[in-house]
């Protein structure tokens, strides 16, 4: 009988080689493709695979446990891997790995494949969630195979192999760096990208205008949350209020930020198996959020719990950028994290600008900020005598700490 293996299917160069490459082993082919906010034409993209060979083609929208499983998790934690990258393509693997071992299981297919490379981050992300919720699964991971490693040594083998056997894509060999787009983010990485010095070229971006681009004035806006969540947005000029789903709400967010050059980033990061490489990122409406979060939490949450979370939010980050999202210290983190979701409320004012997030002001019911005791003006509920001993008391142990004169010679 037939082998079945189900494919993680982007309808790009690898996984579209991945496909004719299984199907000549023997293999009675499944193409997945999660829909996860990328621009796709998921019908030609199923024409594609159907025309290579695949038995079946399944499109799943995954959008909307996308925003509110994964996207605003992070967010809500403040996770941010090297202090730089919000993430984006290390959110969206989980969720399709879970998605494809669930339709393994339920469809009695053994096999999974995904075109992940052997030097990059996603072969792991993909496979710890396989042999987790699968522990009896075949990974097919073309790319750690000798075989196909002698007849692909990289992505002009495969631009090669895909002209000759008539396989319709969008690389060429002038701009072979590779593309991953999700709501989250776009990223871009590999070919030309390869030179850190190199500048990306300026069409080479998706999501975002250039900050030369963006317009001369700033776009103001007024975000609502409510538990850690963002449930209404105002434009300051128009009086436009958006509101409903949260993935109608990040969906908002990416278009106005794009269109004000917000999120751009470009990096050399540290992968998980050891080498550094270049990434260049767009994530606009996640930006837009982490700054506002930033934001309405010194307002609202007492210091000890703002340095609790600003100290597990870079374990969090490499447990995301590392394929951890379903590990047992994961969810211990995240747990954690929720307690203080229910005191995240209020209003963020912002104003968007050529690729800065400028906070104007911020409001909330919750908030700690006491204006009687703040003020220079007043007294309030505080005597300032008291900071004398408050003083002599935290000088005590500095006191010991004494400064050894240095001996004449």
């Amino acid at each position: 009988m037939q082998q079945q293996v189900i494919l993680a299917y982007s309808g790009g160069l690898d996984t579209s080689v991945i496909l004719k490459w299984l199907l000549n082993k023997g293999y009675e082919v499944t193409a997945f493709i999660a829909d996860v906010g990328q621009e796709e034409d998921f019908a030609a993209a199923k024409t594609k695979a159907l025309a290579i060979g695949a038995k079946t083609v399944i499109i799943e929208d995954c959008k909307e446990e996308f925003v509110n499983d994964y996207i605003y998790p992070s967010l809500q934690s403040g996770a941010l891997y090297e202090n730089r990258y919000l993430l984006g393509t290390s959110l969206a693997r989980p969720l399709i790995a879970k998605k494809l071992v669930e339709y393994a299981l339920a469809h009695g297919i053994k096999n999974i494949s995904h075109g992940a490379t052997g030097k990059g981050n996603d072969q792991i992300r993909f496979e710890l969630v396989f042999m987790q919720f699968m522990p009896e699964v075949k990974v097919i991971a073309p790319w750690k195979e000798p075989e196909f490693l002698a007849q692909f040594k990289g992505r002009t083998d495969l631009l090669n192999y895909a002209a000759e056997q008539g396989i319709p894509v969008t690389s060429t060999l002038q701009k072979p760096y590779s593309v991953d787009e999700n709501l989250m983010h776009t990223s871009y990485e590999a070919g030309i990208l390869e030179d850190p010095e190199l500048a990306p070229p300026a069409e080479m971006f998706k999501k975002t205008l250039s900050p030369q681009d963006a317009p001369d004035q700033t776009f103001e806006i007024s975000i609502e949350f409510s538990n850690g969540l963002p449930v209404k947005i105002t434009e300051h000029a128009s009086q436009k209020v958006i509101s409903g789903t949260q993935l109608e709400i990040f969906t908002y967010l990416n278009k106005v930020g794009g269109n004000n050059a917000i999120g751009r980033i470009d990096i050399v990061e540290s992968r998980f198996v050891g080498m550094k490489s270049r990434g260049v990122y767009e994530t606009p409406g996640g930006t837009i959020l982490h700054k506002a979060y930033q934001d309405l939490e010194t307002l609202v949450l007492d210091r000890e719990v703002i340095l609790l979370k600003s100290c597990a939010a870079p374990k969090i980050a490499q447990l995301i950028y590392n394929g951890f999202w379903f590990s047992p210290e994961m969810k211990m983190l995240m747990a954690a994290n929720q307690v203080s979701l229910s005191a995240i409320n209020g209003v963020v004012h912002l104003a968007l600008y050529k690729g800065n997030v400028i906070i104007l002001g911020r409001n909330s019911p919750n908030s700690l900020y006491d204006h009687d005791i703040a003020s220079m003006d007043r007294l309030g509920d505080y005597d300032q005598t008291d900071a004398k001993g408050f003083i002599k008391l935290n000088a005590l142990r500095l006191k010991k700490q004494t400064i050894t004169p240095k001996m004449k010679q």
